[in-house]
């Protein structure tokens, strides 16, 4: 059974990841608002306990999970336990005393409580000594009513305020100013500035071999010869052809030898996580995380599709749509200075075609917008059920690449 949902990542104020909020279904059909907030809940319960467990979906950090009053009364929150899950309250639930009785249990037992999409209430002060987070949406919620809550909840220093639905990097740096520890929202998922500069000749020299990767046949020379122009590089892909997952019986000591190890496809992938993870040192790591969850879904879905699309330019395409968010740049201006196939320009720049539907398709995943789903799966004549299974192996297989870029 594979979970139908989408997690998206709260950062902390140094944009490092705190945890992971679960949005899902019960399954991609059951698009908003076909299925209630119970059976929701109860689906991932029992998912995470009987299935795949909660901890697989968020790489081991906490899941906020969101729990209406019925699956709260029903004890829901404490089948996971209380370092994997921050039991989130729904904004529909009314405060009261039968909530106020289940708040002040859960804190005895060490739970995290957050209340959700919070609109200031003085009746809410009674929770405030259970409460741990307070949740704020930032589109929905006016400067003075920040403020109000801000004032309200200042005897209480151990609150903390998570700013939802950040989506630039302005709406970051003011909900910082304002003194919000947590951020959930795609502002990291977008360039902070547009800027012009030059790519390092680390990163010229990585952009050089996509390009000539990209071919249909490799050209051993020209490849290796660019390796060597570079030590760091040379140094990563001996590292990475002797890594323990390849399992090989003797030591890989030439650049060559480990072209030829590696192959076409395992090179694509080193080539294009290394381009990913060091084009900029000061961007969140989960952000490199999201583009290779990309990359690795857009590869298991060119496979499904056969002859229609290459696998491994799937996956660089994948990886590079988020490459101007990675560089702070606009994504034609990134493209102009790099070196790559038109099979994978083009679908970045015109949105047009099979391989950008893929991506689109992805986009739509992670932003949990199910009702656009189901458009593109048919119109790719995807089996959706396979769809679901491609993208939870990619944020598995993306947590466990992510400490390649060392």
């Amino acid at each position: 059974m594979y979970f139908y949902a989408a997690r998206q990542p709260i950062l902390d104020a140094n944009k490092n990841l705190y945890a992971y909020e679960l949005l899902f279904r019960d399954s991609i059909d059951n698009v908003f608002p076909e299925i209630d907030g119970d059976e929701a809940t109860s689906k991932i319960i029992e998912a995470s306990k009987f299935n795949m467990g909660i901890s697989d979906f968020t790489g081991s950090k906490p899941a906020f999970i969101n729990f209406t009053l019925e699956t709260l009364i029903q004890g829901y929150p404490e089948m996971l336990t209380n370092e994997e899950v921050v039991v989130e309250i729904l904004e529909t639930i009314k405060p009261g005393k039968k909530l106020l009785k289940i708040c002040k249990d859960l804190y005895s037992k060490g739970y995290i409580i957050a209340l959700d999409d919070y609109v200031h209430q003085s009746v809410w002060s009674h929770f405030y000594p259970f409460i741990k987070i307070i949740k704020v949406d930032i589109q929905d919620t006016n400067f003075d009513e920040i403020k109000q809550i801000i004032e309200a909840v200042k005897d209480h220093p151990h609150i903390e305020l998570l700013a939802e639905k950040v989506e630039t990097y302005q709406e970051y740096d003011q909900a910082l100013q304002l003194g919000f520890k947590y951020f959930q929202g795609f502002f990291f998922a977008k360039p902070e500035m547009v800027k012009t500069k030059n790519l390092s000749p680390s990163q010229l020299a990585m952009a050089e071999l996509l390009y000539e990767t990209s071919k249909p046949e490799l050209d051993l020379t020209s490849i290796t010869n660019v390796f060597e122009r570079d030590v760091s590089l040379s140094y990563k892909l001996l590292r990475y052809a002797n890594s323990a997952m390849f399992r090989r019986r003797s030591e890989i000591s030439t650049i060559k030898q480990a072209l030829v190890i590696l192959g076409s496809s395992e090179l694509k992938r080193f080539l294009g996580l290394m381009f990913a993870v060091t084009a900029n040192p000061d961007k969140p790591t989960e952000l490199i995380k999201v583009a290779m969850t990309r990359a690795k879904f857009c590869e298991l879905v060119a496979k499904d599709m056969k002859s229609q699309l290459d696998d491994s330019i799937a996956f660089l395409t994948g990886l590079l749509s988020m490459i101007d968010a990675i560089l702070d740049e606009e994504l034609e201006i990134v493209l102009e200075k790099l070196p790559l196939s038109n099979e994978i320009k083009e679908p970045l720049l015109t949105r047009k075609g099979a391989m950008a539907a893929i991506i689109k398709l992805v986009e739509f995943i992670e932003h949990a917008q199910w009702d656009k789903t189901n458009f593109i799966m048919e119109r790719l004549q995807l089996n959706k059920v396979k769809a679901v299974k491609h993208y939870n192996e990619a944020l598995a297989w993306a947590d466990e690449q992510s400490h390649l870029a060392g």
